[in-house]
């Protein structure tokens, strides 16, 4: 059995993390901290529902070296649940000691260094890592994961998008992508356990806002893995919005097309690509995709329709922010990294 570690086991993802993986076949949990005021409390005492599911309590992390150093003597794999930056302290060390390390943040998700630093506005401490890490989505990067140690895995953002336009930036034919919108909803989840004015029911409830227009982190990343599948410099106008739902993520996305493309197209290509998929399910003509079909799992649901009057093919996509847009796709990562089934722990 692979031995996991969890660092930052009590946000969202992290408790989400302990439930894939008490479910999966090949691994176990070996070892959870996490910044706490109170050490070994069970994992339970934050998240009710995980009751039973793991004997390991929740070590506080005291310092980032004995946090360390209890990974290295009882884990095998290590889930970084942490913030920017945060990652890059871990991952160095554990990566030397021979771990497999998956980043749920954004330290190792960018090939461009100076595109990550420009994005987060820090400077990136292993320029060498984040260069060799694979991009954490396995339905476009699985050979590429199959025996690597590090991955940053993508963001929920660009796991909405990507999936979606992937199939039309492999094959530009009859596509203008110089015309991509993307307009998304993300339930309060997103913005994690920590306390903040937007995320207060009272402000968020029946309301919704955009928020970081034209400036939201996760852009840049969707467009270097755009331009990386396209094979040329991709851009695209993306605007987040905070919606009122625990959970779950809605992104449409318009992108231009050539005369005489048809929707008939976009559906081969689509199901060219995901046909096999077993998380990703292309829609029938006519219906499009609710983020309650897919709460709590690892499934992307994609609806399309060729607007020909304005020739823009409109796509819209649902996933599970917490889930597929990270816990979810972190463990299809490790599967795909260590060569076991991608599906285990994930139905």
């Amino acid at each position: 059995m692979v031995r996991v570690g969890i660092i930052g086991a009590t946000g969202y993802v992290g408790g989400e993390l302990v439930r894939l993986i008490h479910r999966h076949s090949q691994a176990e949990v070996a070892c959870l901290a996490a910044i706490v005021d109170t050490p070994d409390l069970p994992v339970d005492a934050y998240f009710p529902d995980l009751w039973g599911m793991t004997q390991e309590h929740v070590r506080a992390v005291e310092s980032a070296e004995a946090t360390i150093a209890l990974m290295k003597e009882r884990t095998d794999a290590i889930f970084l649940a942490l913030p920017h930056t945060a990652s890059q302290i871990y991952a160095a060390p554990l990566l030397e000691a021979g771990k497999t390390v998956l980043d749920l943040g954004a330290d190792f998700r960018f090939r461009s260094v100076e595109a990550y630093e420009d994005a987060y506005g820090v400077k990136h401490q292993y320029p060498d890592l984040t260069r060799g890490a694979v991009y954490g989505l396995p339905e476009l990067y699985r050979a590429q994961l199959k025996g690597r140690k590090l991955t940053g895995v993508a963001g929920c953002y660009p796991t909405s998008v990507l999936l979606p336009l992937a199939p039309f930036m492999r094959d530009l034919s009859g596509i203008r992508p110089d015309l991509i919108i993307a307009d998304s909803k993300s339930g309060v989840s997103g913005a994690g356990r920590g306390l903040s004015e937007t995320a207060h029911f009272v402000t968020a409830n029946e309301s919704m806002m955009a928020y970081k227009v034209a400036s939201h982190r996760h852009c840049p990343e969707m467009e270097e893995n755009l331009s990386a599948l396209a094979g040329k410099p991709i851009q695209l106008t993306f605007t987040p919005h905070l919606a009122p739902m625990d959970r779950g993520i809605h992104s449409t996305i318009y992108l231009g097309v050539e005369d005489g493309f048809t929707e008939a197209e976009a559906r081969r290509r689509l199901e060219a690509a995901y046909g096999s998929e077993p998380f990703v399910r292309v829609m029938a003509p006519g219906a499009y995709p609710s983020t309650k079909g897919v709460s709590r799992t690892h499934y992307c649901h994609i609806g399309v329709k060729l607007d020909a009057r304005n020739k823009r093919l409109v796509l819209c996509s649902v996933i599970d922010n917490l889930i597929r847009g990270a816990a979810g796709t972190a463990v299809q990562c490790m599967n795909a990294m260590m060569g076991f089934d991608e599906a285990d722990g994930l139905k």
